[in-house]
């Protein structure tokens, strides 16, 4: 009984410093850059590094945060896993069930049965690179499209992104924008999501387009071969 409760104890002791040190490392961290809020700390089991999450990327750190290391890769030695890209997929991935999709243009390809969230803006170049070389090839899929303009690059995105969305035929003025540069002509006044989907992408830490979401919650940023397109709406069936 004596041993159990010791034991009980000390892990007890074990757990509140464990927070306390998370606590004094968030602490140093956001006093030097207190424009940035620490989303997650976890300490790692390669030589003392600590896992920071912030700012939407992974850094490492020691517990007194004597060094920054940024923007690079941890990889297991020995599985030659890569461990910063798993978390990263663990820490960004999204609740599906929750997006808003009736804010996005949907195009069905085939029985639809496979689902797939784009941020996209209409002057990405990478955007329609996307939808031309590589959605376009896969069937049995149901694309909802985020209007997302990144106003700083491209100032007029966001025009074109109310003219499509207020045309009569939504889905065939996106296709006919991405696949043929046919830009719909008509009203930009109606009530559209630009705005709030400008907020959402905010709230996910999207920053770049195309961003594209599973039904599993994973996302990829680019436009990525329709190979990997294809894996990824694989496994996020599997995972459901």
């Amino acid at each position: 009984m004596l041993k159990s409760l010791l034991g009980l104890l000390v892990g007890t002791f074990l757990i509140s410093c464990a927070y306390a040190d998370d606590a004094a490392l968030k602490k140093a961290i956001e006093s030097a850059y207190p424009d940035i809020q620490v989303d997650s700390i976890k300490k790692t089991q390669y030589g003392g590094l600590y896992e920071v999450f912030i700012g939407g990327q992974i850094v490492y750190t020691d517990e007194k945060f004597t060094f920054l290391i940024a923007e690079g890769r941890l990889i297991d030695a020995k599985t030659k896993r890569n461990v910063t890209g798993e978390r990263m997929e663990e820490l960004t991935r999204v609740d599906f069930s929750k997006l808003p999709l009736d804010k996005a243009i949907k195009v069905v390809r085939g029985n639809g049965s496979r689902k797939l969230v784009v941020f996209s803006d209409p002057d990405c170049p990478f955007c329609k690179r996307l939808e031309q070389k590589e959605l376009s090839g896969i069937t049995d899929i149901t694309v909802y499209t985020f209007l997302f303009p990144l106003d700083k690059l491209h100032p007029d995105a966001a025009n074109k992104s109310k003219a499509i969305w207020c045309s009569a035929d939504r889905s065939k003025s996106w296709m006919d924008w991405v696949l043929n540069n046919k830009l719909v002509k008509g009203s930009t006044n109606c009530e559209n999501p630009v705005e709030s989907l400008a907020k959402l992408g905010q709230e996910l830490g999207v920053t770049s387009t195309p961003t594209l979401i599973f039904a599993d919650g994973k996302r990829m940023l680019g436009a990525y071969p329709a190979a990997e397109i294809e894996k990824a709406l694989n496994a996020a069936g599997v995972k459901k």
